[in-house]
């Protein structure tokens, strides 16, 4: 790193439970007896490759993220619309998006078996066949599937055009950002 690098630190505190089972501590989201908190420790995120904000490419991450992110107002299910996120996430291997989109599905009451079987989405029960046609497609665009156009079909029947396009904007807003996220190298890590 050359000199002059800022560290970018994104602090997320986790707790361990009984049987060692590690979640996220949001304050007053998350309600747990002081019995059931074990340990704690935060963790952030360093950037140990490149300053991103050495471009303005950043910032027009940040004007996607605005329009199709976790924090957006869009016609789609917001559940379903983080579900996708974390998906790309777990596709495109990404730690940072890893970690931020599975808080944020917790902090907006997605069960926690849906995101963590998510990962074999394909096989599981969990998930209504509209949401296995939106994970599907959300594979197929990441991926750049050959057979991208059967999944557009299927997609087609569960969504209208405009929320066709969104979930499009969505994989594609995750993919700008997963690919970012890995190339700065942002990187978790106890402190």
């Amino acid at each position: 790193m050359g000199a002059g690098h800022r560290s970018r630190v994104l602090t997320i505190h986790e707790c361990t439970v009984g049987h060692d089972r590690t979640l996220p501590l949001l304050s007053g989201l998350l309600v747990m007896t002081l019995e059931e908190i074990t340990t704690m420790r935060e963790i952030e995120f360093i950037d140990t490759r490149f300053d991103p904000d050495l471009t303005p490419f950043h910032g027009l991450a940040k004007q996607m993220a605005q329009a199709f992110g976790y924090t957006a107002d869009l016609k789609l299910d917001k559940k379903l619309a983080q579900l996708l996120r974390l998906r790309v996430a777990q596709e495109n291997t990404c730690a940072y998006c890893l970690i931020l989109h599975t808080k944020t599905a917790r902090e907006i009451g997605i069960e926690h078996a849906t995101f963590d079987g998510l990962g074999a989405w394909w096989v599981s029960h969990l998930y209504s066949e509209r949401e296995k046609a939106a994970l599907s497609y959300a594979d197929a665009l990441t991926r750049n599937d050959p057979e991208f156009q059967e999944k557009h079909d299927a997609v087609a029947t569960h969504f209208t055009e405009v929320e066709i396009a969104e979930i499009a904007a969505i994989v594609i807003n995750m993919n700008v950002w997963t690919r970012l996220k890995l190339a700065q190298g942002a990187t978790p890590q106890h402190k």
